[in-house]
């Protein structure tokens, strides 16, 4: 069963599916998550609590990827390059867990300028 999920941040809403990677499912059964966000660059990131350890980490994500930080216990959404991204790629801090992607357009993130209540529903 695919696990779709709502992010709302500052009046934008995204679909958004969870992969089947053992982060992925312990996210879902901690659903629904509130917390405060945190701008870098196009990436909101905030912390959920949940401490996992890296499973396949990546430096190097695509637009529309979502991602778990390990150090920071943190859910990420990129949708463009970050302040350490290289000419043509997305590159987080350090690396993540790839745990799902967004659904639609991931730009829309763009148009966020509050990130002070992030929720991450079921769908």
């Amino acid at each position: 069963m695919a696990k779709k999920i709502k992010i709302i941040i500052g009046g934008v809403e995204a679909l958004a599916e969870l992969n089947d990677s053992e982060t992925s499912a312990a996210i879902w059964k901690k659903l629904p998550i509130e917390a405060k966000g945190e701008f870098r660059g196009d990436e909101i990131f905030f912390g959920i609590g949940l401490a996992m350890d890296s499973e396949d980490p990546r430096e190097l994500v695509q637009e529309g990827d979502l991602g778990y930080w390990p150090p920071g216990e943190a859910f990420c959404i990129f949708y463009g390059p970050t302040p350490t991204s290289r000419e043509g790629e997305i590159r987080p801090y350090s690396p993540v867990n790839i745990i799902g992607k967004v659904l639609g357009d991931p730009k829309v993130f763009k148009t966020v300028k509050d990130v002070s209540k992030v929720r991450i529903e079921k769908a």
